[in-house]
């Protein structure tokens, strides 16, 4: 119990608790849930800001750092379809780990190993969040989530985020940023390894108390033949009438 519990909280990490999608009886029934502490920091302020026409323009950054957002641009803008491993670790040192899948624009699916029971995925429009044991099925707009600016069909971090931080550190890449949408809040740190090629290594997101929540991701494979049914959710509301 304590693992999927603890393996609920983290999976967090890769969503913004905004408002939910879902029939008006599964909301009247968890209305009286509480919302458990946000990895992704939605609703926290910043200690940085950033003018929004100095930042399109690229006033507040010099020619390396320019170079270095382009090039965390031109990445996700020509990733189409990647798959492999993850470890996540959430702010009391617990950690799950699982397999994903990518596939660009805006879809992903992380399966979460035993004992969690936890699904997330995206069909490029809704995030589904199931949990198979405790029988919950969340959606959620992807537009509403964080992720919304790295999963574009055509990424543009200057235009659509507030970029915190970018600089190089032993051929890493650190990219700290916050999507210009105020509905959207959260922040994102991602650090990409640019040798042999440039390849998302970790992010790490933070909520509005300061916890942190590290993604890392190992066996990153490009792959030209994900299943569309992989971003596909199984409804697990005709599940709950049937019972």
């Amino acid at each position: 119990m304590h693992a999927r519990i603890t393996a609920r909280l983290a999976v967090i990490a890769v969503v913004a608790l905004v408002p939910i999608w879902a029939p008006a009886w599964v909301l009247a029934q968890d209305a009286k849930k509480p919302i458990p502490p946000n990895p992704v920091g939605a609703g926290g302020t910043w200690s940085q800001t950033v003018n929004r026409e100095a930042a399109i323009a690229g006033e507040e950054f010099d020619k390396k750092q320019m170079e270095l957002i382009g090039k965390v641009t031109g990445y996700f803008n020509q990733m189409t379809e990647i798959k492999g491993l993850f470890v996540q670790t959430s702010a009391d040192n617990k950690r799950v780990r699982g397999k994903f899948y990518v596939k660009q624009p805006g879809r992903f699916r992380f399966d979460y190993n035993p004992p969690s029971r936890l699904l997330i995925l995206s069909d490029g429009h809704y995030m589904a969040i199931q949990d198979l044991d405790m029988k919950t099925d969340d959606r959620v707009e992807l537009d509403r989530t964080p992720f919304r600016v790295l999963l574009r069909k055509d990424v543009d971090l200057l235009r659509d985020s507030h970029i915190l931080e970018v600089k190089e550190v032993d051929d890493v890449i650190v990219l700290a940023l916050q999507d210009r949408n105020p509905d959207n809040p959260g922040r994102i740190k991602l650090f990409l390894a640019k040798k042999p090629t440039l390849e998302l290594k970790e992010w790490i997101t933070t909520d509005s108390q300061g916890l942190d929540t590290r993604v890392e991701l190992t066996e990153v494979n490009k792959t030209e033949s994900l299943d569309p049914a992989l971003f596909k959710a199984n409804s697990m509301v005709f599940q709950k009438l049937n019972q």
